[in-house]
């Protein structure tokens, strides 16, 4: 992805600019050409010597003492992205009003390559109406914001406004140059197996790692979506993704139905339990009273419920995992809820599904097509599963149309 790629890497005047270091190794151990461009507030805080030691070429400061008469013209016309990182109050207002007041910001308005900028800043001033209207502003115009997060600041005050990782800032730059085919797609994601309380220690589970929809957010993300995972399991959280932390099948329920409404695409990878105890005990269950009688009711069905709510343009995954007759039981699954496609897996394969890293699939579809996805990583899986989305989201847009 980011290999060949000419990078102008921008860095302003913030205590957070010593992290463009980083950024940039980063950058170049993918392959990118980096371009370093320092404001003279940067040189407070980040010596040139050291950026141009680790970026592809040294340091650049000015309009008036560079090699070329035209310096900013030059950068932003050979760029295939600018990324700012990190991006200071001043520097969102500048480029916001279209201020050309350095060779940074001139840079900017001399490009069309995708432009990804990461502010950092106090709280106070990352909160101030006319910082958020100049984030709005930019935003609107295709901007790409990577927005900071919460955390230890300079002075030791704690609150929203560190830059963000590394790891936020490749994919965001990752997503921008990847043609965003899920760009401004809201996409919501299960994963993980429910728990239902049996008492206070003891539950039923399943066997779900939650690695596939980890996976499939972490994809999606990369493509440029916006993503809300709703998870029973605590992994490692994918660049760009917000998690919205659940246990229980009600709990997903009742943070699935806040989130079906405005999403364009839901994906429902959790393995939601389809019993539950019709009262749990608020205490620990003892042995020496002997066997309980533990009486179960049925969960939600969470993806019929969806199905049958489903806006007009929204497109449902679900996911069937089975042991025996996988596609009958699949179809029959895509049928009954109302879906637009269904992951289906045999589980009890080598390799294949629950606490593996790897799965194989086969992909079907509402319009009766399918296609088998050998056993690969997972993330590759998550792949087809989004590029078959996609395709989908064409026919929606143009019926006649059967790819997108």
């Amino acid at each position: 992805m980011l290999a060949g790629k000419r990078i102008v890497l921008g860095v302003t005047g913030g205590i957070a600019a010593y992290k463009a270091v980083e950024v940039s190794r980063r950058l170049v151990d993918a392959g990118a050409h980096v371009v370093p461009v320092m404001t003279a507030g940067a040189e407070h805080f980040l010596g040139r010597t050291t950026l141009s030691a680790l970026a592809s070429e040294p340091v650049q400061t000015s309009l008036w003492n560079e090699a070329s008469p035209i310096p900013h013209t030059r950068l932003g016309q050979t760029a295939d992205l600018i990324v700012v990182a990190p991006a200071t109050a001043r520097l969102l207002a500048a480029y916001a009003a279209g201020l050309s007041t350095d060779l940074l910001t001139n840079t900017l308005l001399a490009t069309r390559a995708p432009v990804v900028v990461c502010p950092a800043m106090h709280t106070e001033m990352w909160e101030h109406p006319a910082v958020q209207a100049n984030i709005a502003t930019l935003r609107a115009r295709g901007v790409h914001i990577v927005e900071p997060e919460s955390g230890r600041l300079a002075g030791g005050d704690v609150g929203a406004g560190r830059l963000a990782t590394p790891e936020r800032i490749l994919a965001a730059i990752e997503a921008a140059l990847s043609g965003g085919d899920l760009a401004g797609v809201h996409v919501v994601v299960s994963a993980g197996g429910t728990r239902e309380p049996i008492d206070a220690v003891r539950v039923i589970a399943n066997r779900s790692s939650g690695k596939q929809g980890y996976a499939i957010a972490a994809e999606a993300a990369a493509r440029g979506a916006q993503v809300s995972l709703v998870s029973t399991v605590d992994l490692p959280v994918p660049p760009g993704v917000v998690v919205h932390p659940v246990e229980t099948a009600a709990q997903m329920q009742a943070a699935l139905g806040e989130l079906a409404p405005l999403a364009q695409v839901i994906i429902m990878a959790a393995a939601v339990a389809d019993f539950r105890p019709v009262v749990a005990a608020t205490g620990k269950l003892k042995k020496d009273e002997g066997v309980p009688q533990i009486v179960l009711e049925p969960t939600p069905d969470i993806l019929a419920g969806l199905g049958a709510t489903k806006p007009a343009g929204q497109v449902l995954v679900g996911f069937a995992a089975e042991t025996s007759n996988l596609l009958a039981n699949a179809q029959g699954k895509l049928e009954r809820k109302h879906l637009d496609l269904i992951v289906a897996n045999d589980v009890s394969a080598p390799g294949v599904g629950f606490q593996h890293d790897t799965n194989a699939v086969t992909l079907l579809r509402s319009d009766g097509s399918a296609r088998a996805v050998a056993l690969t990583d997972k993330r590759a899986i998550a792949k087809a599963v989004l590029d078959t989305v996609v395709e989908i989201r064409g026919t929606f847009i143009n019926p006649t149309s059967t790819t997108a």
